[in-house]
């Protein structure tokens, strides 16, 4: 019974560990037969010739405005600004007191008058009066002193009808006397020349060559010898003050002294921008320290004869404001280039006359100004182009295309309008 038993579960056995098997065979042959196909996949493909790579393209040229590079000398301009100013601008003042009687129109706001003209009259009847005064005090002295001359001459000549032989003293000859209507006689016409003087004060005239710039009196008005009547200025040249950068002294030969060389200058409208009006001016000092909120030397400009009454300039009044050049030092066989042709990191773009080939240059200022940079640099050659285009990639030896400044279409109207060629670099 027990064999029956066994002969059953023999075939049941078997059955089961059929699956087993066939999952193990499953699992070894897989990963063999990937093996097998990525061998043989990796072996074709080998095999095969790679693919030709594109052609690269050809470096586009670069195209760009230029301009020729020359030495030359350049003179240093320093621009300054500052206020026209009178160089004697004075409040006009009465000399004796009194009630003023006449304005003359040499003395109206913004008049002008010559030295010695008579601007206002205090009223003068007053110093009249002192006059005859005086004078009658004056012709008592001169009796006075006659009279005791006359007793002198008699005091004299009774001493010697008297017998008397030795000198008579001075009392007896009335020196003391006569000294005392001498001095009298002075006093009188010291005070004859006053009271004549203060006559003549009561007519106010003009000390110089000027012009009036305010008035503060009117008629009938009392004024006293501290009573500002106006104020006052001459015009027979006016002045300006510069202020200098001390950064921009070394470059500027200014005038110490007034014996030193004076240095000439120009005068530009500050008024209106872009103005044509240029007046000539002369730097004869220099303040003698510097102002102690800027830093800054003022050189002291003079202009002569500022409102034309000598010629026919436009006048310069006082209270304009200006634009000066002050030329300075001249640098020799230097480069002047535009501003907008140099990079951030001061450097400038050039090419090659012959090959068009670019090339970048580091420069070191000498000047520079808004417009301009000025640089030396001896291993640039004249007719060397300077690059006027900003570039955003230009690479050394990179090919440049030069392009001309585009020229302005022409006008309906028969007026021809001049071509503009291109830029260069010139003096400011």
């Amino acid at each position: 019974m027990n064999r029956s038993d066994d002969s059953t579960a023999s075939p049941a056995i078997e059955e089961s560990a059929r699956p087993g098997i066939v999952s193990l065979i499953i699992r070894i042959l897989l990963p063999v037969i990937l093996i097998v196909v990525g061998a043989v996949g990796y072996s074709m493909l080998s095999k095969s010739e790679p693919a030709p790579a594109p052609p690269r393209p050809k470096p586009k040229a670069l195209e760009a405005r230029v301009t020729e590079l020359k030495r030359e000398d350049y003179q240093i301009l320093i621009p300054s600004q500052g206020m026209i100013r009178a160089h004697s601008q004075v409040a006009l003042t009465a000399q004796v007191s009194g009630r003023v009687l006449i304005i003359h129109p040499e003395f109206e706001e913004g008049a002008f008058f010559k030295e010695g003209d008579i601007l206002l009259e205090l009223d003068p009847i007053d110093f009249e009066v002192a006059v005859v005064s005086a004078e009658s005090q004056l012709a008592q002295a001169m009796l006075a002193l006659a009279q005791e001359r006359a007793r002198a001459e008699q005091a004299r000549l009774d001493w010697k009808d008297l017998g008397y032989t030795e000198e008579p003293s001075e009392l007896v000859r009335r020196e003391p006397q006569l000294n005392a209507a001498e001095q009298n006689l002075k006093l009188a016409e010291a005070q004859r020349a006053s009271a004549q003087r203060n006559l003549d004060r009561a007519q106010i005239t003009a000390p110089f060559d000027g012009r009036v710039l305010t008035r503060a009196v009117g008629i009938g008005q009392t004024v006293g010898g501290a009573t500002p009547l106006g104020e006052i200025f001459a015009t027979d040249y006016s002045e300006v003050r510069l202020p200098v950068s001390t950064r921009s002294l070394a470059d500027l030969s200014l005038p110490e002294d007034i014996i030193d060389p004076p240095l000439d200058v120009r005068l530009k409208d500050g008024l209106v921008e872009g103005s044509a009006l240029e007046w000539e001016a002369r730097i004869l000092r220099t303040e003698g320290a510097l102002d102690a909120s800027t830093l800054e030397l003022f050189a002291i400009a003079r202009i002569e004869d500022p409102y034309g009454l000598q010629s026919e300039k436009v006048p310069l009044r006082v209270g304009q404001p200006v634009d000066a050049i002050i030329p300075g030092r001249i640098l020799k066989d230097v480069f002047v280039i535009p501003r907008e042709a140099v990079t951030s990191l001061s450097r400038i773009r050039l090419v090659d006359p012959e090959s068009l080939k670019l090339q970048s240059v580091r420069i070191e200022s000498l000047w520079a100004d808004d417009d301009f940079i000025v640089f030396q640099d001896s291993t640039i050659e004249d007719g060397t182009l300077l690059v006027m285009t900003r570039l955003v990639y230009a690479p050394d030896g990179g090919t440049v295309v030069i392009v001309e400044d585009e020229i302005p279409a022409e006008p309906e109207s028969a007026e021809a309008v001049p071509v503009k060629g291109t830029e260069g670099a010139a003096n400011p």
